[in-house]
């Protein structure tokens, strides 16, 4: 649904009846298909963006949509000043929970709209004067770490969005030592284990645990008999369509080295599917076991209501994400080169990764008093 609320325009989920495939639309108040809104999502889907981003981006553009209708604008040719009044609803208008939106979720939504307005002017559906206001020349003052500013600083001066909030950076959310044994100590059966020490030791995104296959699993000494040249145990990671939705944000393959605890958690597991759901007939390696069907492939949204549960019985917050953030945080503390972090998380921009140099209240506080106590013995 939309995360605008009270509005005439949803964003609902559509299964082809032909082959289960899932696609996202957007409906007008008649209960009618908005053509240019599905076109656009149908294109995130057709570019391999992530099935949470194209649902993330229906309901951002459906809001849009309704917040247009109200308003009287026409949004096929709305002014800077009209999105403006628009930066300015959804900023100051509660969404679930009653709670107002952050800076992050209007700039997102804000990113949502505007990819939306310039796909329609790529297409022709639109003018592209439209889509020309949505952004705006802007010298960089400051530069991300890496960023290349060229010999005379000609690259400093970049086209940025001319529409955007303020946004406090937030610490990734880490699982403390004690938390992460907690939430081991949660998960009772084999499979449930292995995917809390797999995303806990490897740092990888639920969509690409999910979507690993057994042929991605390098967890002997030594792969060559397999074709790898890669040395020791690891984990191979792959942009490519699963039959559970799933899939790896980064475009780029690259591989993870597999911890022994991951080793041992795998072997449990396997024991346990074997047991369980036999041969299933699936090369995906999380499937279902507890439920039926039986040996399917795990989905988002299966991964979703057991991390849910899990949080339930823990006492505490428990995302797939916090554990990626709890295994980015480790290799920083233990003095691991930023640029491996990077490499081991599969983001583009180092700059994605310096968010994990952060320092904790403990760290700071340990700072003032090894200096106060080397003053006191002075």
């Amino acid at each position: 649904m939309t995360e605008l609320i009270d509005l005439p325009f949803q964003a609902e989920r559509a299964v082809s009846p032909l082959d289960g495939s899932e696609l996202w639309v957007v409906l007008d108040p008649g209960f009618v298909i908005h053509r240019e809104a599905s076109d656009f999502l149908r294109a995130l889907h057709g570019a391999s963006r992530s099935p949470h981003t194209i649902r993330a981006y229906a309901g951002r553009v459906a809001g849009f949509l309704g917040w247009c209708a109200g308003q009287g604008v026409e949004w096929s040719s709305v002014s800077l000043a009209a999105l403006a009044r628009f930066k300015h609803f959804i900023e100051v208008t509660p969404g679930r929970g009653g709670r107002l939106r952050s800076g992050a979720t209007v700039n997102a939504t804000l990113t949502a709209v505007c990819e939306f307005l310039r796909f329609c002017a790529r297409t022709g559906l639109i003018n592209m004067a439209v889509a020309e206001q949505l952004s705006e020349p802007r010298w960089l003052r400051f530069t991300p770490p890496g960023f290349d500013a060229g010999e005379s600083g000609q690259f400093r001066t970049v086209r940025a969005r001319a529409l955007r909030t303020r946004v406090q950076t937030p610490f990734p959310e880490a699982l403390t030592d004690e938390q992460a044994e907690a939430v081991l100590a949660c998960c009772r059966r084999p499979r449930d284990q292995f995917l809390i020490v797999l995303l806990r030791d490897t740092g990888l995104r639920i969509g690409e645990a999910l979507g690993l296959r057994g042929a991605d699993m390098h967890l002997l000494p030594d792969s060559r008999a397999l074709g790898c040249t890669v040395v020791g145990a690891h984990v191979h990671v792959r942009h490519r369509a699963n039959p559970n939705g799933a899939l790896a944000k980064s475009r780029f393959p690259r591989t993870v080295p597999a911890s022994d605890a991951v080793l041992a958690a795998y072997a449990g597991y396997q024991h346990e599917r074997a047991g369980l759901a036999g041969e299933d007939g699936t090369e995906m390696v999380m499937v279902n076991l507890y439920h039926q069907p039986l040996g399917a492939p795990m989905t988002y949204r299966a991964a979703k209501g057991w991390f849910e549960r899990l949080a339930a019985g823990c006492g505490f917050p428990v995302r797939p994400h916090m554990l990626r953030h709890t295994a980015a945080t480790n290799w920083v503390r233990a003095g691991i080169d930023l640029d491996v972090v990077q490499a081991l998380l599969g983001h583009a921009s180092l700059a994605s990764t310096t968010v994990y140099l952060h320092a904790r209240d403990e760290d700071k506080r340990r700072a003032v008093e090894a200096v106060a106590a080397g003053k006191r013995y002075r």
